[in-house]
Order: structure tokens, then sequence, then C-alpha cells
């Protein structure tokens, strides 16, 4: 594996934190604001960031967007993307350590099975791992962004016709969100790999950029929505688990990344690939208060 592409996974992992971290403060701050308003999307972002929590989880998103950029500029986007769904774990433990809620034995199961998938990954990796993996046909990359991006305009739509609020409502706006920003993701792949001959400028006007810009936001949007309906583990496990898991599936469809020649690597590949994505899905959340251990909750002050 070359030094490029470790460096790419270093900042995966880093993207991992950033995102999981950034989605709770995102969480905090949407809970306190006003219900977003779809016939005024600009009053409605501009509402959410008079929160000083959800500026905080933006700003903090942020960051992870930058080390996100730079990850996917350098490694394969299979790669990337596994490391940022392994890194969901981080999500039951910031949520016990900072936001005062525990952590069940089933959530460190997710980790042993994070950390088998991503070794097995490794095991299989019979050169893609050497470069990043940025040529794509423009027939299959539109059709693939385009069906994403469609996709993700449905399931907030169905999710807008239904009533009332709880954690099955918030899942369709979830599922919405995870799918925009896989197409914003996926474009950022294929942009990255023209900065080598188009110069910085250049690839900052191409018209890539601006299908990144309008899924970015537009998925910002609609994960404040889902934030704003549900519980911030299940919300955000579903969101993290549908962007992941197209995300990933781009690198063969859309880039061409190799997969193992033989029978064996390839059922090994696809089996690291179901226990990444699965684990990170099935985190579930931290276990409900029992009434009789409340007293011994409220003792657990949250300390962000």
């Amino acid at each position: 594996m070359s030094f490029s592409v470790q460096l790419g996974l270093l900042l995966s992992l880093a993207t991992a934190l950033a995102s999981v971290l950034g989605f709770l403060y995102k969480h905090r701050g949407a809970q306190l604001a006003p219900e977003v308003d779809w016939k005024r999307p600009l009053h409605s972002t501009i509402v959410l960031f008079r929160s000083g929590w959800y500026t905080i989880g933006i700003l903090v998103a942020l960051g992870g967007w930058f080390f996100h950029v730079g990850a996917l500029a350098l490694a394969p986007i299979t790669l990337v993307q596994s490391v940022i769904a392994g890194g969901l774990v981080f999500l039951t433990v910031l949520a016990d350590k900072l936001f005062g809620q525990r952590v069940s034995r089933r959530e460190w199961l997710g980790v042993a099975l994070m950390a088998a998938g991503l070794a097995f990954l490794a095991a299989t990796m019979e050169g893609g791992g050497d470069e990043a993996h940025s040529d794509y046909a423009t027939g299959t990359l539109l059709l693939y962004v385009g069906v994403l991006s469609l996709a993700g305009i449905a399931a907030a739509v169905v999710a807008a016709r239904g009533k009332g609020r709880g954690n099955r409502l918030a899942a369709g706006f979830a599922l919405s969100a995870g799918l925009l920003w896989a197409a914003s993701d996926t474009s950022i792949k294929a942009l990255s790999g023209h900065l080598d001959h188009d110069g910085f400028l250049l690839t900052v006007f191409h018209p890539l950029s601006l299908v990144i810009l309008i899924a970015s936001l537009a998925g910002l949007l609609v994960s404040a929505k889902s934030l704003q309906l549900g519980d911030a583990v299940p919300v955000i496990a579903v969101t993290s688990a549908a962007a992941n898991l197209t995300t990933i599936a781009s690198g063969p469809i859309v880039f061409g990344e190799p997969m193992p020649g033989d029978p064996l690597g390839v059922a090994v590949r696809l089996l690291a690939f179901a226990l990444v994505i699965v684990a990170a899905a099935l985190t579930p959340p931290p276990a409900p208060v029992l009434e009789e251990d409340e007293a011994t909750v409220t003792e657990r002050p949250a300390r962000v």
C-alpha cells in the first residue's frame, strides 16, 4: 500500500470522528431550533444557524469534510468509505463519554465486527491500494449520481408526506440525506482526478463543483429535519449507512476499482464490506433508561 493511500486512510479516520461528533452537536442544536419549513429553505437554514450547538456541529463537520476531500483525493473511494463506515462506532463511544448515554455489549460487538471487516478488506487489496483510482466514464458517473440524487429526493418527498414525529419518519429524511451526500461524495472523488491536469482554479469551476454544492446543501437541510424528528443515534446510523453503502458501491461501478480475480478473494472482500456496513448500520442506540436506573442516570450529567 502506497504512502499516499495510507495518508488518505488516516484522513478517513479523522473524517469519521469529526462527522460523528458534528452530528451529535447538530442534533442537539436542531432539537432546539424551529422545525424546518420546506417552503422557506433559506430562512430555515438561517434559523438553524442561530443555535450555537448547531453552528458548532457544522464547524466540526466542515473540518471533517476537508479531511474527507483529502482522503478521496489520495485513496480509493471504497477504502475511504469503509474506514468511515467503521468509524461509526465512535457514535456510541462519544454518546457515552460526552453525552451521558450508556453503551451496551452489543455496541462493543459492533466494534469487533468493524475490526474483522477492515482486516479482511486489507487482506484482499491485490494492488487496489497502490493508487487513488479517480478515472471514470462520464456517462456512468452522471447516471450513478443522477440515480442517487433522484432516490434521495424521492425519499424526502415520501417522508414529507408523513405525519407526526418519531424515528420511523425521521429515518426517511435520514435516508434521503445519506443518498444526497453519497451523490456529492462520488462527485468529489471524480473531481479530485482533475486536479493534476486542470489545476485548482479550473477544477473549482468544473460543472461537478455545482453538483457537489447543491447535493451537499440539500442533504444538510434534509439531515437537519431528520435530527429534529428522531433520536440522534438511530438517525445518524441510517444516514451514515445509506451514504457509505452507496458510495462504496461507486468504487467498482464508477471508478473501476479492482476486485480480486479468484472467486474466494471476491467472496472474502464482499464479506469484508458486508461486515463493515452491517455492523455500522445495526449499531443500536444506547440502552433505554429503566425506571429503577433513573436516579443513577440523573447523577451522571452530560459533560458537553
